[in-house]
C-alpha cells in the first residue's frame, strides 16, 4: 500500500484552483484564435478579439479568467493500492479548495443551502467523482464550473424510436434556446446511454478530457460531433448571443450502453473560457 501525504493532496489542489481559474489551455486559445479568423460578424469578431485580450491580460497580470470562478468539480482516479494520509483525499481535495480559493483572491461561489442560500464563504464543499482503479496513483482533474453556462445544461430521457435525428433536434433546439446565457463560443458536452446520472457525468467528462479537435475514436460518433457542430454554427447565435457564424467551439459526445427502454441524452454546456488543471501524485 502506498501512502500519498495528506499535506501533498492539499497543495496541489491549492496550486490548481488558482491555475485552472487564471490560466487557458492551449488548444482553447488557439480555437478562439481560428473563430476570430473566421467570424464574418463584425460584432462577432470584436468580440472574439475582446476575449483573447482578456486571456492575456489574465495571464499578464494573474487575475482570473472570468468573475465566475466557479464551483470546484473534480475527477478523482485512485489507485486501489493508494491511500491518503490523515482524514483522506475528500478532505485533502476540500482543504485545497479552501486555501486556493482564499490565496488566489477567487470568487467564492457556494452556497449551503440551495433554498436558504448562505455562502459558506470558502467555496467549498467540491463536487468529487471517484474513479477506483487499479495501482498505487492519484490522478486529479479539476475544472472550475461557472454558473451560466452550468444553468444551459439538460438531461432528456428519449425513447429509442426518437434516433440519432430526435436527439440532434433536440441539441440545436437547446443550443439556440440557450442563446448568449452561457458567453458563447460555447463547448458542448454530450453523453449518450447510460442512464440519467450517467449521461450527465459522461457529458462534463467530455469537457474536461477532451482537447479542442480530439475526436470520438468510435467513427460513427466522431461524424456525429462534426455533423452537430456544423449546423450548431449554422445557427446564429454567434459570439455572446449578438449574431455570427461561431456559436459553438466544439461538440464531444461521450457514449455509455443503456437499457433496451431508454435513450438517454445529457447536455453540458460550457462557456469558451473550458478552465481545467490536472495533477498526479
Amino acid at each position: 500500500m502506498r501512502e500519498i501525504h495528506f499535506d501533498d493532496v492539499v497543495a496541489a489542489v491549492r496550486d490548481m484552483s488558482i491555475e485552472a481559474n487564471l490560466f487557458l489551455k492551449d488548444d482553447v486559445k488557439e480555437a478562439l484564435k481560428h473563430a476570430y479568423e473566421r467570424e464574418e460578424s463584425g460584432t462577432g469578431r470584436s468580440i472574439l478579439k475582446m476575449v483573447l485580450e482578456n486571456i492575456e491580460v489574465a495571464e499578464a497580470e494573474r487575475l482570473p479568467l472570468c468573475q465566475d470562478t466557479g464551483l470546484a468539480v473534480f475527477f478523482v482516479e485512485m489507485g486501489e493500492e493508494a491511500k491518503v494520509s490523515g482524514d483522506g483525499v475528500a478532505k485533502a481535495i476540500n482543504e485545497g479548495v479552501r486555501r486556493g480559493y482564499k490565496d488566489g483572491y477567487l470568487r467564492k461561489s457556494v452556497v449551503d443551502d440551495p433554498v436558504r442560500r448562505k455562502n459558506t464563504g470558502d467555496n467549498t464543499p467540491a463536487i468529487i467523482h471517484f474513479d477506483v482503479v487499479p495501482g498505487t496513483h492519484l490522478k486529479i482533474a479539476l475544472a472550475p464550473k461557472g454558473g451560466g453556462s452550468e444553468n444551459m445544461s439538460t438531461v432528456k430521457m428519449f425513447p429509442p424510436s426518437a434516433g440519432w435525428e430526435g436527439m440532434k433536434k433536440f441539441v440545436l433546439e437547446w443550443v439556440f434556446k440557450s442563446g448568449g446565457n452561457p458567453c458563447p463560443p460555447s463547448i458542448i458536452g454530450i453523453g449518450v446511454g447510460g442512464n440519467f446520472e450517467l449521461a450527465a457525468i459522461n457529458a462534463k467528462k467530455a469537457l474536461v478530457f477532451r482537447k479542442i479537435g480530439q475526436r470520438n475514436p468510435d467513427p460513427f460518433w466522431a461524424g456525429k460531433e462534426v455533423e452537430l457542430l456544423d449546423d450548431i454554427n449554422k445557427l446564429g447565435v454567434g459570439p455572446m448571443g449578438l449574431g455570427g457564424v461561431v456559436t459553438s467551439l466544439e461538440v464531444f459526445i461521450e457514449s455509455a450502453p443503456c437499457h433496451i427502454a431508454s435513450m438517454p441524452m445529457a447536455i453540458n454546456t460550457q462557456c469558451h473560457a473550458n478552465r481545467h488543471a490536472f495533477r498526479e501524485l
